[in-house]
């Protein structure tokens, strides 16, 4: 029985390693410095573009674009930097990342 509860147990951690890997990378790239999970900071709550975004077919391209090369106007007059230390594969998992918070 105690083997059966550890095997569940191991397999819920392994299904949210990727939620905190994002976070860890999010925090890595100095995503973290202008952005939080849930409040808005100098860029927006990553579940606020969550919601801003959900559903729509093109926002994780455009969006992973944005984490690359910087932006203005989607969240006000306040532009995003460049983060031209993430690499596109990160920028990928980051997107992920962010459009799953709720």
């Amino acid at each position: 029985m105690k083997a059966l509860v550890a095997v569940v147990v191991a397999a819920g951690l392994l299904s949210v390693a990727p939620a905190f890997a994002s976070a860890d990378l999010a925090k890595a790239k100095n995503c973290m410095a202008c952005h939080a999970v849930d409040k808005k900071l100098v860029g927006p709550a990553y579940k606020d573009v969550a919601a801003k975004y959900a559903g729509q077919k093109d926002a994780a391209a455009m969006l992973a674009t944005k984490i690359q090369k910087g932006g203005v106007g989607a969240w006000g007059q306040i532009p995003m930097p460049p983060n031209p230390q993430v690499s596109a594969e990160e920028a990928a998992t980051l997107v992920t990342w962010v459009l799953s918070q709720k």
